[in-house]
């Protein structure tokens, strides 16, 4: 890997060293611990640090044949790391070799490529490293030029580690859009009220989501997984969602109460200035014996289906028609789907408010240069470049900030190649500030 990974130009070169390698980075949603963030935890090992956080890398080892027990099992720190370098030779083509090589040189200064005859070393090495203070979470953080960035949290998990200057909490609202009576429980002890109906049930919500706020939130996720499907309102849902109190809702049920409970959250986060991200697509549940084996997040979900065009169009308009359109990103898991959403930021738009919806950069099993790629175009064909909100990491590594630096050289090589082509203005004045702008500023006036 050299200084020119991934720059196709000399024009590509000039705009990422020049404009957008020293960019802050705004990181607006990731998986990353604010609890550990907040202590500045120090790391007991690089297999803790690099490997036993990243189902990216997890799925990969099973892909090879690495036994789970060398996984997410009981062997030891050591012998993980070993089976991971032993197939790291055999992942070139996957985003995980390519930002696997990133975080070694930018953060340990190591261009070795892990294998099986050098992982004890490379084992070793870092993790001398690591008694380092500028290993330690808050050490990375700077280093990688962080100036803020927002884990997510759930809307009754406790906020005590979001005092930070640079960090906020981005509200994870998947379990708000499926109630449950200890949802409700915890809900009313951690908002002094009484909730028995729907109505009660978003008076609390939106109070909670004011102390998110308090704590600088300005992020709401939803996930609308594959089986989702938008209903527009048939006055029933009232009683769902009192049943769904007793035992959880299937099927059409379960999303005509997920789209009401949508239609109302929203009102609340175009209130509150807040930015909707929408997750689409994602097949949670393949394997049951790797989720009993790993857990829910162990690198093993699926692309699944997008809700349809019509569905996000009605539902936007919903939203619009009842006066809480927020500023949204939409996340389609699946590219095919992404020139049909991109389309709808030319659909929905507000005077003096730029990409108010928009395609979300690509994420999960988009985030390589073909997704990316993808992204870019369908935001570029469809909507406008220059408006794009860029990368933010969705990782549970904390490793996982060198990705904006790969998105950063994949965007200057794909801009480089508009002004070459004539596809956009080959004046540098103006390709440079639309580095700025996707690579960091249009996600720093949300925050």
């Amino acid at each position: 890997m050299t200084e020119k990974f991934l720059l196709n130009s000399p024009t590509a070169e000039r705009l990422y060293h020049e404009y957008a390698e020293n960019l802050p980075i705004i990181d607006y949603h990731n998986h990353i611990s604010a609890a550990d963030v907040a202590s500045n935890k120090r790391f007991r090992s690089i297999t803790e640090m690099w490997v036993s956080a990243d189902p990216y890398k997890h799925r990969l080892m099973r892909i090879s044949g690495i036994p789970e027990h060398f996984i997410t099992g009981d062997a030891s720190d050591l012998e993980k790391f070993e089976k991971f370098a032993s197939v790291f030779p055999y992942l070139g083509g996957t985003p995980v070799y390519e930002w696997s090589l990133l975080e070694l040189r930018r953060m340990f200064g190591i261009d070795d490529m892990p294998s099986r005859d050098n992982a004890i070393y490379l084992y070793d090495k870092m993790n001398e490293m690591l008694s380092s203070p500028e290993f330690r979470t808050q050490g990375l953080l700077s280093r990688f030029g962080v100036e803020y960035q927002s884990p997510v949290a759930s809307l009754t998990d406790t906020l005590d580690s979001f005092d930070g200057v640079n960090i906020a909490p981005s509200l994870r609202g998947d379990n708000l859009l499926l109630p449950s009576a200890e949802l409700i429980s915890q809900l009313e002890r951690q908002t002094a009220s009484r909730i028995t109906d729907i109505n009660e049930y978003i008076s609390a919500v939106d109070k909670r989501i004011g102390e998110f706020c308090s704590k600088g939130c300005r992020f709401a996720d939803h996930a609308l997984d594959d089986g989702f499907s938008y209903i527009p309102d048939d006055g029933e849902n009232g009683d769902r969602f009192k049943r769904s109190l007793a035992s959880p809702l299937t099927g059409e049920d379960k999303n005509a109460l997920a789209s009401e409970l949508l239609r109302r959250l929203a009102p609340i986060y175009a209130r509150r200035d807040m930015t909707l991200l929408l997750h689409m697509g994602a097949k949670r549940e393949t394997s049951d014996r790797l989720r009993a084996l790993a857990g829910p997040v162990g690198g093993y979900a699926a692309i699944g289906r997008t809700p349809t065009p019509t569905d996000v169009t009605n539902m936007l308009g919903d939203f619009e028609r009842l006066g809480g359109l927020p500023k949204t990103l939409l996340f389609p898991l699946n590219m095919s789907d992404m020139p049909a959403l991109a389309a709808l930021g030319g659909s929905f738009s507000e005077d003096g408010v730029g990409g108010k919806i928009q395609l979300g950069p690509a994420w999960w099993w988009c985030d390589h240069p073909y997704g990316i790629r993808s992204a870019l175009e369908a935001q570029s064909s469809f909507g406008i470049l220059a408006e794009f909100i860029g990368m933010t990491t969705d990782s549970r590594s904390i490793l996982s900030f060198a990705r904006h630096e790969y998105f950063r050289r994949i965007f200057c090589s794909y801009l480089a190649e508009l002004a070459e082509a004539g596809r956009a203005p080959d004046d540098m004045d103006i390709l440079s500030e639309i580095v700025r702008r996707v690579c960091y500023s249009n996600a720093k006036k949300r925050i």
